[in-house]
Formats: structure tokens, C-alpha cells, sequence
């Protein structure tokens, strides 16, 4: 029965960071314990656990694992929602919904027999992003909001990772200067640069069509993914 409560509570969490004390206190448990009981529903496929992204030209990362319920409809039979209706006034229908989309994006890399290359955002100044997708050197944030227009301010976090593409920038300049050198060969392949490009961005949500919101980031309808 702890464990049955356990996963309530656990489902009581997604799309938020993870912090083992809270878990623990809410189930009544030690926090050893919810790790330990974390873990199993991660392995169960249960759960995902992702990942913050963070570079040296990202400084004031949170890094805190964000937890995912991949099981939305699981989730809402824990907390008791057992309609839509329900589920749709429920507090936790944003989460839910977070959740959702995270969970077909995740699953259909794991489906192709790929570890999902998925992370997210998250600093000190509280300014998140929902979902980053690292693939070929190309980092894509989106943000998934459940609203049919969530407007141009769904975007505004995705400036925090001009760092990471101005940091890119000054590395490319330096690289340039260095290839004139004796040692140019060496001076390259030691540089971590270039890991990062910033590629278009994404904000899942229920508008009826694809529609883009500016030169680099589209509203992509929930039905697409």
C-alpha cells in the first residue's frame, strides 16, 4: 500500500524537478527510500527522469532531474480523475497534458531503438524550457503549452540560450585564426567547439495547423507529434 501511494504521489509530480526530501515527506517514507523506489519505476518505464542541459556558456543551470509520468493515462487513474471532464478541470491538466507530448516524443525514440536525446531548462531566474532535443549537433528547444494560440511570449525563454550560439560564434572566429597556425591540426581537434548549434524552435499545443510564429519557431499542433 506505501508503494500504491508512493506512485500517487509520484504522479502527483510530473513535469516538475525532482526533489527526493519532498517525495519522501509526502509518502511518508525516507528519502533513501523514494530513491530507491524512484529508480524502480524509472527501470519499469514507468517514469522517465530527464536530464538538464548545461554548458560551460550556460552558467546558472539548475541541475535537478525533471520528472515525467510517460503513462498519462496511469497518472490520471492514480489521482482519481476517471473522465476527461474530470481531467480537464483538474489542477494538474497543464502537467498532464506536459507530460503527454513529452512522453510520445520520448517514446518514439525509444520505438526506433534510440535513447531519446531529450533534456530541458531550467535556471536560477526561474525562466525554464520545456524540452530540448540534442541530435546531430543541433539543440531545439520547444515549449509545450495546452492553449489553441499561446502567443509570441511562449518563446521568451528560448533567449537564454543565446549563450550557447554566441559561445559557438567566438569559437568558430577562433578556430579560423588558429588554422593559420603551425599547429593549426592540433589546436582544432582539441576544442570542444561547435557542440551546439541552435536550430529552430517548437511550441506544441492545441492550434488546429502548423503556423509559424516567426523566422525560427513554429506552432506545431499536438495531432502532428
Amino acid at each position: 500500500m506505501q508503494f500504491y501511494n508512493f506512485m500517487t504521489v509520484v504522479a502527483a509530480h510530473t513535469s516538475k524537478p525532482v526533489i527526493y526530501e519532498e517525495l519522501a515527506n509526502a509518502a511518508g517514507i525516507s528519502a533513501p527510500t523514494a530513491k530507491k523506489w524512484l529508480s524502480i519505476l524509472v527501470s519499469s518505464h514507468i517514469i522517465a527522469l530527464i536530464q538538464p542541459y548545461y554548458n560551460n556558456a550556460l552558467k546558472r543551470v539548475v541541475k535537478m532531474p525533471l520528472l515525467h509520468f510517460l503513462d498519462t493515462g496511469l497518472a490520471a487513474w492514480l489521482l482519481k480523475w476517471g473522465t476527461p471532464e474530470a481531467l480537464e478541470k483538474g489542477a494538474l491538466s497543464g502537467a498532464i497534458f506536459e507530460s503527454y507530448v513529452f512522453s510520445e516524443i520520448y517514446k518514439s525514440y525509444l520505438n526506433t531503438g534510440k535513447e531519446p536525446p531529450v533534456y530541458y531548462y531550467r535556471d536560477k531566474d526561474q525562466k525554464e524550457i520545456d524540452l530540448l532535443i540534442y541530435q546531430n549537433g543541433v539543440l531545439s528547444p520547444v515549449e509545450i503549452k495546452k492553449a489553441a494560440s499561446p502567443g509570441k511570449n511562449a518563446v521568451k525563454n528560448f533567449h537564454v540560450l543565446d549563450p550557447v550560439r554566441m559561445a559557438n560564434t567566438a569559437d568558430a572566429a577562433n578556430m579560423a585564426d588558429n588554422a593559420k597556425t603551425a599547429d593549426s591540426a592540433k589546436t582544432f581537434g582539441g576544442l570542444d567547439a561547435l557542440k551546439a548549434e541552435i536550430g529552430n524552435g517548437s511550441v506544441v499545443c492545441l492550434a488546429a495547423d502548423l503556423l509559424p510564429i516567426d523566422e525560427k519557431n513554429w506552432y506545431v499542433p499536438v495531432w502532428l507529434i
